[in-house]
């Protein structure tokens, strides 16, 4: 019997760029609203649901903080990865590299050692019970300001055995990278890696500075590079990662619609990209719905899908030894 041939919500993968706080769905949301006591200004499940429709990020940011207010207990942050991990192994994910957002967090008053021990619980013993080894990314709210950014580093690096590395989220446009250099320099003295959300709203410009002030080894996004011929150039050479996330870039009106996304054009100049979920709760699907998407609407084939796979392996934070037992399951897979 010949061997079954992969489909691209199976293929073996590693997801790069996936918020866990955009990871909680509308029923846990209600249950942890009800465990915590909090009244949602929602009718039920499928009325939050219903509101999935947004017009640009901010709009978006708007119901994702008022979403997150649920979460309140350690517990609930380990409902909320384990109910990640379950949805993205069936999806094919092999590891996952998991953005949190501290300062969303504790400027609402719940602190940093109880978002980190909730995550802990579950990421701890994710390659035994899913299937999928992880690891932690801590995001600087960029609307928040560098000063802020700079004092949540501070907390963060109390806890630096406990995250891989550092980022940059939250709203784009008029928040330069620029603005975080020495939050990153010091992020990397104390040796975490650092990545960063630039291109995504944002202009090329942004993706420069994110390489070159910055020094980011992966840019999140990444997709308004295609608007500058010589940092397309730039990224292809220098093999840097962009962790395309397609079905959020059509959630969020960055795109008009996916069979006008760059992402074709990125692979045909040689960048190195990787295909996220972003928020899958609220963008329309985890990392093996993104690949079926651009099979349908895009027209990449099961090669293309693996490449892009292996593309994922190659740019994780892993060590070689992981990294080839990784590449021998997406070549098998």
């Amino acid at each position: 019997m010949a061997p079954e041939t992969p489909t691209p919500s199976t293929l073996p993968k590693a997801e790069l760029h996936v918020h866990i706080e955009g990871a909680l769905e509308p029923e846990l949301t209600f249950d942890r609203a009800r465990r915590n006591g909090i009244a949602l200004p929602y009718a039920g499940v499928e009325d939050l649901r219903g509101r999935y429709d947004f017009s640009d990020l901010q709009s978006f940011l708007d119901l994702y903080y008022t979403g997150m207010n649920v979460l309140r207990q350690a517990e609930d942050f380990t409902a909320l990865a384990d109910d990640y991990l379950a949805r993205a192994a069936r999806q094919g994910v092999r590891h996952a590299e998991i953005f949190f957002d501290p300062q969303a967090h504790t400027t609402r008053g719940v602190s940093l050692g109880t978002v980190l021990d909730g995550l802990e619980a579950s990421l701890s013993s994710s390659r035994e019970r899913f299937g999928v080894s992880t690891g932690l990314i801590a995001c600087f709210l960029r609307d928040r300001g560098p000063e802020e950014a700079e004092r949540m580093l501070d907390e963060l690096l109390e806890h630096s055995h406990r995250i891989i590395g550092v980022g940059l989220d939250s709203a784009e446009l008029g928040h330069p990278p620029a603005d975080f250099a020495n939050v990153f320099a010091r992020a990397r003295e104390a040796g975490l890696h650092l990545v960063a959300h630039a291109g995504e709203e944002g202009p090329a410009e942004y993706v420069w500075q994110a390489l070159d002030v910055l020094g980011v080894e992966r840019v999140d996004h990444g997709i308004r590079a295609i608007d500058d011929e010589e940092l397309v150039k730039r990224l292809a050479r220098d093999r840097m990662p962009l962790t395309v996330c397609p079905l959020s870039n059509v959630r969020l009106r960055c795109v008009d619609t996916l069979s006008q996304h760059c992402l074709p054009r990125l692979v045909d100049a040689g960048v190195r990209t990787t295909i996220n979920s972003d928020d899958p709760s609220y963008f329309g699907g985890h990392v093996g719905d993104n690949f079926e998407a651009i099979e349908h609407e895009l027209g990449f084939g099961v090669p293309e899908l693996r490449e892009l796979a292996l593309n994922s392996v190659e740019a994780a934070f892993l060590s070689e030894s992981e990294r080839d037992r990784l590449r021998g399951e997406v070549h098998s897979g």
